[in-house]
């Protein structure tokens, strides 16, 4: 039996705002033990497929690079990896269906596709791949099986799953009904029923279950997700399988969720109880609890100093941290953003994201450091007419052959040795060298070394936007055709 997991990774997580932003989304935030979720989500897939096994990613084609990095810091051996990359979000329907159409061209509709989030947490990777194979089991009959999750809470952020007919003896059952995110006390009934499941939004199912069930409820989807797989050839790229998703067909795709195109209308839909702990990471409470708590229920990461202080988390992710005399509270500290909010309302922190992307607000898209496919740069500072940035470039790497119109660059290497191309001219700038590349000149930046590349960048000029940019040559695929 060929099982391929699916990692769905779209989600913008603006509950975790600031560390959580449009450009740098949930998947890719780092764990207190250093780990990302999309990291933690690749080495859970790679535990359901043999060496060389193919894994497949659903993500934006503005995160592609930084989940392929995140792939191969994961260290999964041989393991093939597969992107499919989206030129906007559409939901979770129109990417499910059009990863199984590739899927199913490729491997067969025989194929069983595990769908998981890339930004869920399960540390028990174990009891996790168990009930990836049970389902998988109930797949092969022919279900589109999901994972319910044993509430622990009357939770009414999660929307539930009420179990019918029992369908094996390890507790499969048919799914009687999805219920939306319900009241506090519909959620104290739902728990005391004991019939009820949290809705993971894990699947499990065979191609060709997929594609009929589609074809007959969803007709409209199932059609338009193969002319978008007919019009958007993989390739193979730098040892990855590639996809990009032609943009005027999946354009047309409907946005919607799977459960409401597909899971709510199918009559051969099953659930497998999990035996495994899950967290969806869904607020900064949740993720408070994955640090130790002190004798005053304080849960720090990074450098705080608490002074009668007690239920509070508090993350710096670079400046000294203090309270005192606090009680109850959620403090995280970014570079550019602090959020200070009651613990008992986070879940209201995306009423901040949203405002701020209401004012095109920078700090709902970008931090201060972004990461690009060559590496990433800084911004240390930046006032009327100049900004300084530290750049930091991959062995190998090299920005695109661009010009500004608007902005001249002077580059301080401080660390490594940087290939320029300075209009005509082609030299080596070495540690505690500088070149200046003035305003309309051609220029490319390269590392030729084996060492990451650290240069500061001073840029001066009347206009210093990112999109003062015209490029003509790019190995990453961002020169228009």
């Amino acid at each position: 039996m060929l099982i391929i997991p699916v990692i769905m990774s779209g989600g913008a997580g603006t509950r975790l705002w600031p560390v959580s932003r449009e450009g740098h989304p949930k998947p890719f935030m780092r764990l207190p033990d250093g780990e990302s979720l999309l990291g933690k989500a690749y080495a859970r897939a790679a535990a359901l497929t043999p060496e060389g096994g193919e894994i497949v990613t659903v993500t934006n084609r503005e995160h592609y690079f930084t989940s392929k990095d995140h792939f191969f810091e994961s260290r999964l051996g041989r393991h093939q990896a597969r992107f499919l990359l989206e030129p906007e979000g559409r939901n979770t329907a129109p990417a499910i269906a059009v990863a199984t159409q590739a899927l199913a061209e490729r491997h067969g509709e025989e194929v069983v596709l595990v769908v998981m989030a890339a930004d869920h947490l399960i540390q028990d990777v174990e009891g996790f791949r168990r009930a990836a194979l049970h389902a998988a089991q109930l797949a092969r009959k022919g279900y589109l099986v999901t994972f319910g999750i044993r509430p622990s809470a009357p939770e009414t952020g999660f929307g539930y799953i009420e179990s019918g007919e029992q369908l094996d003896e390890a507790g499969g059952c048919r799914v009687a009904r999805f219920v939306e995110k319900p009241d506090l006390p519909t959620a104290r009934e739902y728990l005391e029923s004991g019939r009820f499941l949290w809705n993971s939004g894990m699947f499990c199912f065979t191609a060709g279950t997929l594609l009929r069930e589609l074809g007959e409820h969803a007709p409209e989807i199932a059609a338009l997700s193969a002319q978008c797989i007919a019009a958007s050839p993989a390739q193979e790229s730098a040892g990855v399988l590639l996809q990009e998703l032609f943009a005027p067909s999946f354009a047309e795709l409907p946005d919607i969720s799977i459960d409401y195109a597909l899971m709510e209308r199918s009559s051969q839909v099953a659930v497998v109880p999990a035996a495994f702990d899950w967290s969806d990471i869904g607020s900064w409470g949740a993720l408070s609890q994955l640090v130790a708590a002190d004798e005053e229920n304080n849960r720090v990461q990074g450098d705080a100093i608490l002074v009668d202080t007690r239920n509070t988390f508090v993350m710096s992710e670079g400046r000294l941290v203090a309270t005192v005399g606090v009680d109850d509270l959620i403090v995280v500290d970014t570079a550019d953003a602090v959020l200070v909010a009651r613990a008992d309302r986070v879940q209201e922190v995306r009423q901040v994201a949203r405002r701020l992307k209401q004012q095109n607000h920078d700090a709902y898209r970008l931090h201060r450091t972004v990461a690009r496919p060559w590496g990433t740069y800084t911004v240390l500072e930046e006032g009327p007419r100049f900004k300084i940035k530290r750049i930091v470039v991959k062995p190998g790497a090299a920005l695109s052959l661009q010009l500004h119109h608007h902005r001249s660059e002077h580059w301080i290497v401080v660390q490594g040795v940087a290939k320029v191309i300075n209009g005509e001219t082609e030299l080596l700038v070495d540690t505690n060298e500088s070149t200046f590349i003035p305003a309309g000149h051609r220029h490319r930046l390269e590392n030729p070394g084996v060492l990451d590349l650290v240069m500061i960048e001073v840029q001066s000029g009347e206009y210093l936007g990112e999109d003062d940019i015209v490029r003509f040559d790019d190995q990453y695929g961002r020169v228009p055709r």
